[in-house]
């Protein structure tokens, strides 16, 4: 797999609007990394704060928590869904400020000594959605506990002692996992809160689903924007020297990014709230216009580019197979590419074997891009130049296996042997299905998504009767003998390899995830883990 590195001003983006067919760069880093590097004087300085500040400010954040639940408690009895009343009684507005007071205290005590806010928060009847952007922390929950809006989040938050009684005051939107109509049902919450002419409290909506790095802003998910009404954008910044904040999918887990984030003198954050962004018809009728171009704005705003990764591209990012993704690899971007040929994911799997058969058949002969779009039975389009691309060996041609192991991975990121037996019967010999290593470093390559790749030492491993050939069998012997073999033969430190987005990486500022959207959101450059609820 070539896998080659092409002008980032080539790769494909949504529309910023009527019009506008720009297309921007893929980021030049992975959306879903976090990389934290601590310098011995900040290790010295963790180790002191640990022993004296790090304790009393836990202990602080702890007493207003508990100082904020019988005012929560009293003030959130009654029905979640009867519409609020018109004005607010004195006593709610005073256990208003009160709250937003004691919830202000808690941040003080934890570093956020100073919360720049920029612009001018709209009024609930000039745009009853805010939509927040770049979503990488569960400090993001900093504006929401400023301006106590309502927010989407799973059912079950409202049964966690003290934090469930904190979260019904706001009035949330509350999406159960177990209903299959509940996603249905969600949308249609947002949409009559929203049309009420400023009656209820302005929702405050994470469009991303998931939490990034902040290079860059991912696909915005359509939620927010079905209703048609005019939505408030708000970015947010955290631009400290050393980012403890981020959360993602892969990178430090939530207490330790806990810890870190108490141990700093000083954390910022600032909230800009942007023009409200008043939808064009074309934009009321198609939910997806409407959240790209809002996209646009943003990232404008932030000075990043925007992406078409989506939250499903984290749970490939995060899969748990053998074949662990590098930070950089070239599979994102594919998986991106092949969404955008409208392939539905049932049919790509159930085509797998079809094209891994055609492949073997052709035993390394190269596609044209014609040839391939009749492979994949899709009409010849800029996404699948783009697709074709990433495989085109430079004279317009590509190997069709190479494509098939992209695929499996794809299909099914934890089920590392599947893609290797299936990479077999296409590059192994008709006798008795052995590859040598320059067919095993093929495989490997691809089904990484990158560009270089050494892997004599992992052949020779293998080989151990030095035949110069291995099959399927011996691979699968060793991968059970040796399940963390990736770490020790490909991983290292000799290896440097490219991806197909070049940018250099670029410091960022910062970013933890509270989950605020229908969709659920880490593991770490250490071994990956599931995101803590």
């Amino acid at each position: 797999m070539r896998l080659r590195g092409r002008d980032p001003r080539a790769a494909p983006a949504s529309s910023a609007g009527a019009g506008d067919a720009r297309r921007l760069a893929p980021p030049g880093r992975n959306p879903f990394v976090h990389e934290l590097r601590l310098s011995a004087l900040q290790k010295a300085q963790v180790a002191v704060m640990t022993l004296t500040l790090f304790p009393i400010r836990l202990l602080v954040a702890a007493v207003m928590m508990l100082l904020a639940w019988p005012l929560a408690l009293v003030a959130s009895l009654g029905s979640a869904e009867q519409e609020p009343e018109q004005p607010l009684a004195l006593w709610r507005r005073v256990v208003d400020v009160l709250l937003k007071a004691i919830m202000r205290t808690m941040w003080f005590a934890g570093g956020f000594h100073r919360v720049a806010v920029k612009g001018r928060r709209a009024l609930p009847a000039e745009a009853a959605i805010l939509t927040l952007a770049p979503h990488s922390s569960y400090f993001d929950a900093i504006p929401v506990t400023m301006t106590m809006s309502s927010i989407v989040m799973k059912a079950e938050s409202r049964d966690i002692p003290i934090w469930g009684t904190l979260i019904k005051y706001i009035r949330p939107v509350f999406v159960s996992r177990m209903d299959q109509d509940s996603r249905r049902k969600t949308v249609e919450v947002i949409k009559r809160r929203a049309q009420s002419s400023g009656k209820w409290p302005q929702i405050m909506i994470f469009p991303e689903g998931t939490c990034t790095n902040r290079t860059c802003l991912i696909t915005f998910k359509p939620g927010a924007f079905i209703p048609g009404v005019p939505v408030q954008p708000v970015v947010l910044r955290y631009p400290n020297k050393l980012d403890t904040i981020t959360w993602t999918w892969q990178g430090p887990g939530a207490l330790k990014i806990l810890w870190l984030t108490l141990c700093q003198f000083h954390n910022q954050v600032e909230i800009e709230f942007l023009p409200v962004y008043t939808p064009s018809e074309e934009e009321k009728q198609d939910p997806a216009l409407y959240a790209s171009n809002v996209r646009h704005v943003m990232a404008e705003a932030l000075g990043v580019s925007v992406t078409d990764y989506t939250f499903e591209d984290c749970q490939l990012a995060l899969a748990e197979g053998q074949l662990r993704l590098p930070a950089d690899t070239c599979l994102l971007e594919f998986a991106r590419l092949v969404r955008g040929l409208g392939l539905k994911p049932e049919k790509l799997e159930r085509d797998l074997d079809r094209h891994a058969e055609s492949a073997r058949m052709k035993q390394g002969g190269s596609l044209t891009l014609p040839k391939f779009a009749a492979q994949l039975e899709v009409p010849e389009s800029r996404a699948l130049e783009d697709l074709f691309a990433l495989f085109d060996e430079g004279g317009g041609e590509m190997d069709m296996r190479e494509y098939v192991v992209a695929l499996s991975v794809v299909c099914r990121p934890s089920q590392t042997l599947d893609t290797i037996r299936l990479a077999f019967k296409m590059y192994g010999s008709q006798e008795d299905g052995s590859i040598d290593e320059h067919a095993l470093s093929s495989i490997l390559k691809t089904a990484l998504g990158v560009a270089e790749l050494t892997v004599t030492d992992l052949f020779r491993a293998i080989d151990q009767e030095e035949k110069g050939r291995i099959t399927f069998g011996d691979f699968e012997r060793f991968a059970e003998a040796y399940p963390d073999f990736a770490e020790e033969y490909l991983y290292p430190e000799q290896t440097h390899s490219q991806s197909c987005a070049q940018t250099p990486l670029a410091p960022t500022p910062n970013g933890f995830c509270a989950d605020f959207s229908p969709e659920n959101s880490a593991a770490g450059t250490e071994p990956f883990r599931k995101k803590l609820d």
